[in-house]
């Protein structure tokens, strides 16, 4: 594999790794209503798990409430069950044609909790940013030894390969921070 490619293909790892950061972190409950915390649930639709946003129209009206009105009157049943089944803590209130989500404002200790668990997903994911640079310096040190690539070669592409890992470390911690700010923002 030419180090053009081994390099593009360490870059292609790195994004998906920060991108995957990002979509766990999007999903983290805050204070507020957000649509993006009920990404992950899934609905009974007739027996077919289907995200619940292909079963029903979600709107945040107001900043402590979050609304899903299925097409499909039957399904509101199925609609709460999946809700409570989550880990959100949410308690979504079915009045026959609406479900009604009250977003709860967050204590202090849980707060810190959400904290706490979104620096471990911002570890994981810069734990799998190292790795994908372990694997291609292990490749590089390879393709060394079997005189594929020169000395030159191979230090500037470890060079390289460092440099795209601090770049994708910087974004998961930049989102990290975002994140952690919107989660004590009381």
């Amino acid at each position: 594999m030419p180090i053009k490619q081994l390099i593009a293909d360490a870059k292609q790892r790195m994004d998906a790794s920060v991108e995957t950061v990002r979509r766990e972190l999007a999903v983290m409950r805050t204070g507020r209503a957000s649509l993006s915390i009920l990404d992950g649930i899934k609905v009974d639709y007739y027996g077919t798990p289907t995200p619940l946003n292909q079963v029903a129209t979600l709107a945040t009206p107001d900043p402590t409430l979050i609304t899903i009105q299925p097409w499909d009157p039957k399904v509101l049943p199925q609609v709460e069950k999946a809700i409570r089944a989550s880990d959100l803590d949410l308690n979504p209130q079915n009045d026959g044609k609406i479900v009604r989500i009250p977003v709860p404002a967050l204590t202090e200790e849980r707060r810190k909790a959400l904290v706490k668990h979104a620096h471990k997903h911002a570890e994981d994911g810069r734990v799998a940013i190292r790795n994908v640079r372990r694997d291609v310096n292990d490749h590089l040190k390879k393709m060394l030894k079997d005189h594929e690539v020169s000395e030159d070669d191979e230090k500037h592409s470890i060079a390289e390969v460092q440099k795209l890992t601090d770049q994708h470390i910087e974004r998961i911690n930049e989102v990290l921070k975002s994140k952690e700010a919107e989660i004590l923002k009381v």
